[in-house]
């Protein structure tokens, strides 16, 4: 892989404890890598030492390679060879592009989106994503990244109690989904499309498959309880635990005129959160990250049992893709 990509630094990268980069960053050498089907021969012949760097570095940028728009990000995606999953409970708004490739949260510009592991809220959830920069922002936009475990570590050090009380009662998120996608939100995305059906009948089926209670609302909406869900998992891959949940993003960032994110997460027996140790927790997510200048063909992929990420309030235009993956 050395032959033809190199490993090249970014001013805001950060090392992690085991001196890894994060994120890693991978540019095409001179004359290397300069057609798309180069690209893809690329990933499938080195998948396994770029999966084996994923691992440790837990994020990888491909930077200046040739990707130039959404169909040639499907191409790119497709050749990890993984299964792409369906965004079935997911919050935010977003209209797909090809068959596996739709827009980032598409929620007003204004609206920055706080940290959160992709849908953690629900039972089934990426195991890697990928966003793709087609458009980058005139100003700001960026989407910052944070390594799971430390963030974890810094909490459990800064609120030993709160995250003890996590991991005894672990959470539960209610949400109202609104009757047709509401694009003025930033978790606006309608029961429709949440959960990929026009049928009620069919989307109670779906809530039931996820353990999520429902409530149909006078008004068309839907009133949505997950199961309980934890708010720290143990990556067996790697032994380190992890703050995986979205727990600040609810709180801080389920607000509209449907919801109220300080009711949007609870403790699993219905418990309120303690506002102070939410603000706390943003503080850290933030203390912790890591916040690049998106550039145009810019490939991110996450490992998303391990890193989590946010995205700034913005100056449009700009079109950010993603897709996911099982």
């Amino acid at each position: 892989m050395d032959a033809v990509a190199s490993v090249i630094s970014l001013p805001e990268q950060i090392l992690l404890d085991d001196g890894s980069p994060f994120p890693l960053v991978l540019a095409p050498k001179p004359d290397c890598l300069k057609s798309l089907s180069d690209v893809v021969s690329f990933v499938e012949q080195h998948r396994d030492e770029l999966l084996s760097r994923l691992l440790r570095c837990g994020a990888i940028l491909f930077r200046d390679f040739p990707i130039a728009d959404a169909f040639e990000f499907d191409t790119f995606a497709r050749a990890f060879n993984w299964i792409p999953l369906p965004y079935v409970g997911g919050a935010a708004p977003r209209r797909q592009v090809t068959s596996i490739v739709f827009t980032s949260n598409e929620s007003p510009p204004s609206e920055p989106i706080p940290f959160h592991h992709e849908m953690a809220q629900v039972p089934k959830f990426p195991k890697h994503l990928l966003f793709f920069c087609e458009i980058p922002s005139k100003s700001d936009g960026e989407t910052p990244i944070a390594y799971s475990a430390m963030v974890y570590s810094r909490i459990n050090n800064a609120l030993p109690d709160y995250v003890r009380k996590l991991e005894e009662k672990q959470t539960r998120y209610i949400r109202i989904l609104p009757d047709g996608d509401d694009p003025q939100s930033a978790i606006g995305r309608g029961w429709q499309s949440s959960y990929q059906t026009e049928d009620r009948e069919r989307a109670e089926q779906v809530c039931r498959e996820q353990g999520t209670d429902y409530e149909w609302l006078d008004d068309g909406c839907l009133k949505t309880t997950t199961k309980i869900l934890p708010a720290i998992r143990l990556d067996e891959r790697t032994g380190k635990k992890t703050w995986f949940n979205a727990i600040v993003a609810a709180y801080t960032g389920w607000s509209d005129k449907r919801n109220d994110g300080k009711k949007a997460v609870t403790f699993a027996d219905g418990e309120m959160m303690n506002e102070k140790d939410i603000q706390k927790c943003a503080t850290i997510l933030d203390e912790s990250s890591v916040s690049f200048t998106w550039k145009k063909g810019d490939v991110l992929l996450i490992d998303n049992r391990q890193v989590l990420h946010a995205r700034k309030s913005f100056e449009p235009p700009r079109r950010i893709l993603a897709a996911l993956f099982q």
